[in-house]
């Protein structure tokens, strides 16, 4: 039997969906309960990064949306009294709002000097989380948020996991219909010739704006889903590191693919939980430089590409060489 490249994308998609259903139970260590969450939280925030991306914007301050939705979740949870699972999708329609208004007043440049005014933009709300809005943040010392599941319910981490499952595969899945549908051929048509796509009638700044809101809702998401996960928020989370590991993931994995963000979200947290446990610290950050570097040198299209390329390879091995010409 001869697989396709459609049988291959369904049936890893059937088997990657089977073993985050089962890996709970593949142990009962509640670390790596912890960990899988946290994984599935950072393929939510990597597959908004690459949605932005995916429209042919960058942005180098994505935590910033991250953060807004975890403040505005935990304050809304807080002040109205009620669950997270309502609250964490009004905080990231609040973190939407503030990412179209960030959009009007800069969606027309270029996308790396749009990267840095996000960079700067994350900056500003940290500064302004430490400082004007100290009463309701608490400022460095942080505040406390509710958790997605009172601890008090028999088997929460359960449920809790599967919720966070559940929301992971509907982002996904969202994303991978507005790729599919006009919207997500107007963002390819912008990000590959603008002046094209004009000359189409599609309007950049119209769906450049549209692909900054959702990138940022998904991002709102993300970020009061970790927050009332831990249980707890302080201003740290507009980090830099935050920012920046979004877009490792992506390129890792495959940037502008819907598998990308999951790939290479899954396999770098491997690799840097592996090399915790060997008790390799701050050369952590160099292994996993040097493997993105060769991963952007030699699998350019990053790590879903590798099938592609094993297979162009084992193809051009079952040509016969071609035969020698003599000249006389």
């Amino acid at each position: 039997m001869k697989w396709t490249r459609d049988a291959w994308i369904r049936w890893g998609t059937v088997l990657t969906i089977a073993v985050a259903i089962l890996a709970p139970f593949l142990s009962g260590n509640m670390f790596l309960l912890n960990l899988l969450c946290l994984m599935l939280i950072f393929i939510i925030f990597s597959s908004a990064w690459n949605l932005l991306a995916y429209s042919g914007q960058g942005s180098l301050g994505h935590a910033a949306f991250f953060g807004i939705g975890a403040y505005a979740s935990t304050l809304i949870a807080v002040s109205l009294g009620i669950t997270p699972y309502i609250s964490l999708f009004l905080g990231a329609a609040v973190a939407a709002f503030i990412g179209i208004l960030i959009g009007l007043t800069c969606v027309r440049l270029k996308e790396w000097f749009l990267a840095m005014v996000t960079f700067g933009f994350a900056i500003i709300v940290q500064t302004l989380t430490v400082s004007i809005l100290v009463p309701f943040t608490g400022g460095w010392d942080g505040i406390s948020s509710p958790r997605l599941l009172s601890p008090s319910i028999p088997g929460y981490q359960l449920i809790e996991y599967y919720s966070i499952l559940l929301i992971t595969i509907a982002s996904i899945v969202f994303i991978w219909y507005i790729m599919r549908s006009r919207i997500g051929l107007a963002f390819s048509a912008i990000r590959e010739n603008e002046l094209e796509a004009r000359a189409s009638g599609i309007d950049p700044v119209r769906y450049r704006l549209l692909a900054f809101a959702m990138s940022a809702f998904i991002a709102g998401v993300a970020g009061a889903l970790q927050i009332h996960h831990i249980g707890y928020i302080t201003p740290e989370i507009y980090g830099v590191d935050l920012s920046f590991w979004p877009i490792t993931y992506v390129i890792f994995g495959g940037l502008g693919t819907l598998a990308g963000p999951v790939v290479g979200t899954v396999v770098l947290t491997i690799i840097w939980e592996g090399l915790k446990m060997a008790d390799i610290t701050f050369a952590r950050y160099v292994i996993v430089g040097i493997l993105l570097i060769l991963v952007i040198i030699f699998l350019p299209k990053g790590l879903v590409s590798l099938p592609e390329r094993i297979h162009a390879w084992r193809e051009s091995r079952k040509k016969p060489p071609a035969p020698k010409t003599s000249g006389k």
